[in-house]
């Protein structure tokens, strides 16, 4: 939904609506536009759509974590994402190692309110710092049962990262994906209009891990023709 966010705003139930009517069956919210959990639950049941993710800032984890998990069980979302880490906190290993530590801990306050809890990736954290790169850092020094990934199929390749080697060296724990197309240009673009092999990617489910796929498109010109062209590329996939 972060790709229809401007949509939303304007007409949050109908753009729900024509979401679930290009054949969507699952998305994940960045953000409720004043809307009420239960009123959103609603909505999204009369539409047969289910949200297993939202994204959640960090600022908010840590402001009120109890609150953020109340919201997402009133909604009925299973998986908390946390999207961005400020470039304050991105100036060294010792800054990611911090932040694995939290997402540990938010990750387990999830877990005992029955929900899952993950990281979403963008380019910077595949850039290396001393050496060290800070997504394997964040993979490395937080358990898989307390913290899961939302692996950015554009960001990892625009980072310079290979992501069937993560799938290789981190199997299992890329349970859920940003479904994103890199064009020639290494700019984003539609799905099924760009260079990135999704029949190969998905074919590695299992090793991956995955089991949540989100459409999205940061800053698209048309949001529902995004989404539109995208859903028709991927049924070919499956066709």
């Amino acid at each position: 939904l972060y790709t229809v966010r401007s949509l939303m705003e304007d007409d949050f139930s109908g753009t729900l609506r024509a979401v679930a009517d290009v054949g969507y069956d699952e998305v994940e919210f960045a953000g409720y536009f004043d809307h009420e959990p239960r009123e959103v639950r609603d909505l999204l049941a009369g539409l047969g759509l289910d949200a297993p993710a939202a994204h959640i800032s960090l600022e908010a984890l840590r402001e009120d974590l109890s609150g953020v998990i109340a919201h997402a069980r009133a909604v009925g979302h299973r998986f908390v994402v946390c999207p961005w880490l400020d470039p304050a906190e991105r100036d060294s290993i010792a800054s990611y190692r911090k932040v694995a530590a939290e997402l540990s801990d938010f990750g387990k306050a999830c877990r005992d309110s029955g929900l899952r809890f993950g990281w979403h990736n963008h380019d910077f954290e595949l850039q290396p710092i001393d050496g060290t790169v800070p997504l394997k850092v964040l993979l490395e020094e937080t358990e898989p049962e307390l913290v899961e990934f939302e692996l950015d199929l554009y960001w990892v390749r625009k980072g310079g990262a290979d992501p069937f080697a993560y799938f290789e060296q981190y199997p299992g724990r890329f349970t859920l994906t940003h479904v994103k197309d890199m064009g020639a240009d290494g700019e984003e673009t539609d799905v099924g209009a760009g260079t990135t092999d999704f029949r190969e990617i998905f074919a590695r489910t299992e090793q991956a891990g995955f089991e949540h796929h989100f459409v999205e498109l940061d800053n698209p010109t048309d949001p529902m023709a995004s989404i539109t062209a995208s859903h028709e590329y991927l049924a070919t996939l499956t066709a």
